[in-house]
């Protein structure tokens, strides 16, 4: 089953749940795609050098 969850909050593209998983990840109540998840992650690292 695949349902509609909601949209990323960065670049828009709309997020599923498939079969009971997320095809998406959380973060302080907001929905992000898997890339723009991996990107903010990325550049929270980088800037704390």
């Amino acid at each position: 089953m695949v349902e509609k969850v909601g949209e990323c909050v960065t670049c828009k593209k709309i997020i599923y749940c498939t079969d009971g998983f997320l095809n998406g990840v959380v973060k302080n109540s907001e929905v992000y795609c898997f890339t723009c998840a991996e990107k903010s992650d990325q550049n929270r690292h980088c800037s704390s050098y």
